[in-house]
């Protein structure tokens, strides 16, 4: 049995104490779950599935509450207070992450939210944060091709654009020209990429280049004028911010879907909307 600190582990109830129950620990020995966090009919012999993590005595402790980050992860977590030592971040445990001066990019301040990495410190054995989490992406060739999907989380806004944290593991980029809606430091969601660099950093668009998205988009739109009785307040003199709230699109994307539709005879071009043929 291999144990991992700062992540999740299945693990097996073989004592029963008024405070909790001890979970075995293989060569480790027994580690305790406190009462607080024992699920209801747990009985000896059950298997839990439990967090591991040191208390504030540094004692190997479980329990079932699922923390915001785990080891190994990048997360936007925001601090709970500050002291001569560096600053503590709540990550929804009772004792919160500690994140110590020397991986902090600028001083933390209470009450403000930061990108950073979770791992086991090599001298303390302690888990602590890293702001400083450039040092923890991979210098590896991303696996990926031009418009794979990806999940990223947003890290910081810069001249170019904003650099993004892609799969948990590579470094990304959305450049400005290429956003058409308001994202922000800590969120999390879905882009495609757009090229894969010579330096082994990822180009990123929030949405699908190509004909293939514009052909999904078509879909999409004939859908809505399906559902919207036949016709769509909505052409190509549209203002673009109305496009984009209506369908999260650019208006070069609607246009060629409106296209699309049009040579299709899917649909009829008026000075107020589209309207859908009925071809018999």
């Amino acid at each position: 049995m291999k144990l991992q600190l700062g992540k999740r582990n299945e693990l097996e109830v073989i004592k029963e104490v008024d405070f909790g129950v001890y979970l075995d620990g293989g060569e480790i020995g027994e580690i305790l779950l406190p009462k607080r966090y024992v699920p209801e009919g747990t009985k000896v012999g059950d298997i839990l599935d439990v967090f591991l993590y040191l208390d504030s005595e540094e004692r190997l402790v479980a329990t079932t509450e699922t923390p915001l980050t785990q080891v190994g992860e990048f997360s936007y977590l925001e601090v709970n207070w500050v002291n001569d030592s560096g600053a503590f971040l709540n990550w929804g445990l009772m004792k919160d992450l500690f994140c110590p001066f020397r991986e902090q990019k600028m001083r933390m301040q209470q009450g403000r939210s930061y990108i950073v990495y979770t791992y086991i410190d090599a001298l303390t054995y302690r888990i602590v944060a890293s702001a400083k989490v450039d040092k923890f992406l991979s210098k590896e060739m991303p696996p990926y091709k031009v418009n794979d999907t990806v999940s990223i989380l947003i890290q910081q806004k810069t001249d170019l654009g904003f650099k993004a944290i892609v799969e948990g593991k590579y470094s990304g980029l959305i450049y400005q020209s290429e956003l058409f809606q308001n994202i922000h430091t800590g969120d999390r969601l879905q882009a495609y990429v757009k090229n894969v660099r010579s330096d082994c950093k990822i180009d990123l668009v929030l949405q699908q280049h190509g004909r293939r998205h514009v052909r999904s988009f078509a879909d999409q739109l004939l859908e809505y004028i399906q559902e919207h009785d036949g016709f769509c307040p909505y052409h190509d003199k549209s203002p673009a911010e109305d496009i984009y709230e209506a369908f999260q699109v650019s208006k070069k994307t609607f246009k060629q879907a409106v296209g699309d539709l049009y040579k299709k005879k899917k649909i009829e071009l008026l000075d107020n909307g589209l309207m859908e043929i009925h071809n018999s």
